[in-house]
């Protein structure tokens, strides 16, 4: 691994907190969220407890793809604000103890990027990949809508041409490999660090770096993509000392040791395709992909999943990384389900929340999960949202729902030209009712984050040492905290080898009890407890 500057000392406290922009608080009538909306809402996220906040792609853009398809890295979006308006955001949060990450999207641009507009019709530009071939396109190339003869790869979607940072291999059948070390590749690794320079200099804390792992191009163990971020790391460290970076790879045993402070695990990635995560959260609603083949989660109230599998992924990252980075656990994102998704409901939620926030990962709370926000299926395609028959992911985009005031208390505009609809449900949840109810999973969420802050050995550094990876997932931090959590709808119970070392003190628990040797947690509980 090479050896890089220690994390930001900020960093192994972060409960981050995920924020997509166009859904979360409108600050300016028009339906769309906005920076203003986020600002006015900055004291929900102090009451909570939250100490980062990430925002999914505000650069200018086209939106084919909600942002992730960037015309102007230097630029924000009108529908978003001014970068006055992102500078008084960022102010604000600072002065409440908040940072902000922004998203990165650095694989890929837009079509209507200013360096794909000139590439369609220079020949020699190398920005992005291309050939000049006029007898059929490879396959996977999209055809040149200008005067340059051939076409272009994209990274996604179409209109998301992939910018050039060379090719790990060569292939005398594919003339348009360029190596890494081209003028292309090479201008592209430089337009990375001026992007991440400006920011920077603008307050950022950092980035999380959209399909990190997708840069170099045919690059066997991205080997080629990881040295590409340990000279971009190497340089964060000299620089910018204090910025984080976040990987979407899924595979922390990878990202890590290239240079990324921390890596999610996600649904997909890593070695077994992000079955890591889907094993806790994915209960075959909401966004669920043709090729996933897993049956149960751990997380279900029929009790058919186990810890296991997410246990032992997470040791053998661990054994990787040690205390050189971090693995960071999603309760949902906005390309994958929330955690309140088909059959499960809200009373299942505080056992989730208990279990990510005492695991040892930083903790990402996508926005509304702390309220038990839910899955909305049956939404039409917005934005690109849907990527297959039983995968649309605006159902986790749904606006945030503050109150019962027209709109969820989301936007003054009429409900139809809201960015999507809200969730038509009378009872649905909303930040003004949970505050309102000290039993509330809002406030279970507030009490479990304070708890995490002021214990060290809940936090992302300690030890855990797990007991049983059944039913109910039992495990201890730092030798003086045991940890209990029961998702299923039926009662479950273990017993320890030996009593712990004095009586054991309840700390924050539903139902859960521990008596001598003895784990009892009834249907959807969890205890934690001090010795």
């Amino acid at each position: 691994m090479p050896s890089f500057r220690p994390a930001p000392a900020w960093l192994p406290d972060a409960v981050l907190y995920q924020i997509y922009p166009q859904s979360f608080a409108d600050g300016n009538g028009d339906g769309i969220g906005d920076f203003a909306g986020v600002t006015e809402r900055i004291d929900h996220l102090a009451w909570l407890g939250v100490n980062t906040i990430w925002l999914n792609p505000c650069f200018a853009s086209p939106f084919n793809d909600a942002g992730y398809d960037v015309s102007d890295y230097l630029s924000v979006a009108p529908r978003y604000g001014t970068a006055d308006d992102l500078a008084q955001l960022v102010d604000t949060a600072g002065r409440r103890g908040i940072r902000v990450l922004l998203d990165l999207v650095a694989g890929h641009t837009s079509d209507q990027h200013p360096w794909f507009r000139a590439a369609i019709d220079d020949p020699a530009d190398q920005r992005y990949i291309w050939t000049e071939s006029t007898d059929g396109l490879p396959d996977n190339f999209v055809a040149s809508p200008g005067s340059r003869p051939g076409g272009y790869l994209p990274n996604f979607f179409e209109s998301q041409p992939a910018l050039n940072f060379g090719y790990a291999r060569k292939d005398p059948a594919e003339p348009w490999r360029l190596p890494v070390g081209s003028e292309g590749p090479r201008a592209n690794r430089a337009a990375l660090r001026e992007i991440m320079d400006h920011w920077l200099r603008l307050g950022l804390a950092g980035f999380r770096v959209d399909m990190a792992h997708s840069l170099v191009k045919d690059d066997p163990g991205l080997i080629e993509t990881g040295q590409l971020w340990t000279e971009l790391r190497t340089w964060l460290d000299s620089a910018h000392p204090h910025a984080a970076l976040l990987a979407e790879w899924g595979d922390p045993a990878v990202s890590v040791p290239a240079g990324f402070h921390s890596d999610f695990f996600l649904q997909f990635g890593g070695p077994s395709d992000g079955l890591p995560l889907r094993s806790l959260w994915n209960n075959n609603h909401g966004t669920v992909a043709e090729h996933w083949t897993q049956r149960h989660c751990y997380f279900d109230a029929d009790g058919g999943g186990t810890a296991g599998t997410f246990v032992t992924a997470w040791e053998s990252v661990n054994a990787v990384i040690g205390d050189q980075g971090f693995i960071t656990l999603p309760s949902a994102n906005h390309d994958f389900s929330r955690l309140c998704c088909g059959p499960r409901t809200a009373e299942q939620l505080p056992a989730a929340f208990a279990f990510q926030l005492t695991w040892p990962t930083l903790p990402a709370i996508y926005y509304g999960d702390e309220i038990g926000m839910r899955y909305l299926p049956g939404l039409p395609d917005h934005e690109g949202s849907v990527l297959g028959p039983r995968y649309n992911r605006a159902g986790s985009r749904t606006p945030m729902q503050w109150d019962d005031s027209p709109n969820a208390g989301f936007s003054t505009a009429p409900a139809d030209r809201l960015y999507l609809p809200v969730d038509p449900d009378p009872g649905r949840p909303t930040v003004a009712g949970q505050r309102a109810d000290p039993d509330s999973l809002l406030h279970l969420v507030r009490r479990l984050i304070a708890l995490r802050k002021s214990v060290p050995e809940l936090g992302s550094r300690s030890s855990v040492n797990v007991l049983h990876t059944g039913y109910p997932l039992v495990y201890t931090r730092g030798d003086c905290y045991l940890i209990a959590v029961n998702p299923r709808r039926e009662p479950a119970s273990y017993t320890l080898a030996a009593p712990g070392p004095g009586e054991a003190r309840p700390v924050e628990t539903n139902g859960a009890t521990l008596s001598g040797q003895e784990v009892t947690v009834p249907g959807f509980g969890f205890g934690i407890f001090a010795y």
